[in-house]
């Protein structure tokens, strides 16, 4: 929640000037609040528009959200979907995000699926059952061909804003076990064309140590993305 109306399309704007000077294998997503979607779609074209959450429901009396549908209209091509935040501040749960996982792919959006523990399960060593939990019932009955459409975010959540810091092997640890639970539920081969974001405090310093990781694909940027300049520099670690 940063950045008025008029702020946001000029960082898009500045996002998009650079955008021609990244790796061209690199795809670059923004993820702007609900207002700015329609004015950022209309200033970008080599950076792709992303919502950061969906509602639950397909439409109707339901006062302050905003739908999949709606947000496609805007010219978005992707959604957040159970971000730490939201489901650590609005109680989000699986079956909850599982239902906005169906709508967006309803709606021809893509989602990006974001999971992770909290400090609690990490320190009790529970850390993997809770992401396979979050993996199997939040997008692990989808059909093998909507599979193919989503992206994975991994946050440690632990390793967010609490001065703890997630090392280059937790990452590569937790997102080699992702890739190894799609590879069961589904193929090899999807396994191995899944992107998994690593979101845990991703900045210019580190980047280029987290995604020399075989099985770190990328990263969810909270903060550094706010300053283009920071935001490139994580993009050109690549």
């Amino acid at each position: 929640m940063n950045k008025s109306l008029q702020e946001g399309v000029k960082l898009a704007e500045e996002i998009e000037a650079k955008a021609g000077d990244s790796n061209e294998d690199v795809v670059i997503i923004i993820a702007p609040p609900f207002i700015h979607l329609t004015e950022v779609s209309k200033v970008t074209s080599k950076v792709v528009v992303s919502a950061q959450n969906c509602a639950s429901e397909a439409s109707g009396a339901y006062t302050g959200e905003v739908s999949a549908s709606m947000i496609k209209s805007t010219g978005a091509e992707y959604v957040i979907i159970g971000h730490s935040e939201r489901r650590s501040y609005y109680g989000e749960d699986n079956k909850v995000l599982s239902k906005k996982v169906k709508l967006a792919f309803q709606n021809e959006l893509k989602p990006i699926f974001c999971c992770g523990e909290v400090l609690d399960d990490r320190e009790a060593s529970n850390h993997f059952n809770v992401v396979k939990s979050q993996l199997e019932e939040g997008i692990f009955d989808l059909s093998a061909d909507d599979f193919k459409k989503l992206v994975i975010a991994y946050e440690p959540v632990w390793a967010i804003g609490t001065g703890k810091t997630a090392t280059p092997d937790q990452a590569q640890e937790m997102h080699k076990y992702i890739r190894n639970l799609i590879a069961e539920k589904y193929d090899n081969e999807i396994a191995d064309n899944t992107s998994i974001l690593y979101g845990g405090s991703c900045k210019p310093s580190n980047a280029g140590e987290l995604f020399t990781n075989p099985d770190v694909d990328g990263g969810l940027i909270g903060g550094a993305s706010l300053k283009a300049e920071d935001f490139f520099g994580i993009i050109k670690a690549f």
